[in-house]
């Protein structure tokens, strides 16, 4: 499948990730906000998945825009110069989320299907054939 990220690459992206987790974390931490708000609202960016309701399409584009780190980083980027705390703390939060989503390989999704992503294809091998018939429902 092209458009998927293998070998080092793949493996050099995902240790990538890691790195945003543990900086992203540290920096809530450095922020002195409240852990149950991070509790609470680390997985708030997966009931993005609900998207996949509408169909592949519209779920994938939902939740590429959720677990793109644009917004996330915009999130931050008001924070701090709004002098938002609260902002500034849900968007590490968000930036731990993503980090912690691809350093575990949820890449972001191609419109074939939730398991199709830009760092391969989750859950066991599925071949060509797979994929065709996952093209036609």
């Amino acid at each position: 499948m092209s458009g998927t990220v293998t070998g080092t690459p793949n493996i050099l992206l995902r240790l990538e990730a890691l790195f945003v987790v543990i900086g992203a974390a540290a920096a809530y931490a450095r922020l002195g906000a409240s852990w149950w708000l991070f509790a609470v609202l680390i997985l708030a960016p997966d009931l993005s998945m609900l998207g996949y309701l509408v169909g592949r399409k519209a779920g994938a584009a939902v939740y590429n825009l959720v677990h793109w780190y644009g917004l996330a980083f915009a999130c931050i980027g008001c924070g701090v110069f709004g002098h938002a705390p609260l902002v500034l703390a849900i968007g590490l939060i968000w930036v731990t989320h993503i980090g912690f989503d691809r350093a575990l390989g949820f890449g972001l999704k191609y419109a074939e299907g939730f398991g199709v992503s830009h760092l391969g294809l989750m859950g066991r091998p599925r071949g060509a054939a797979q994929l065709q018939s996952a093209d036609a429902r």
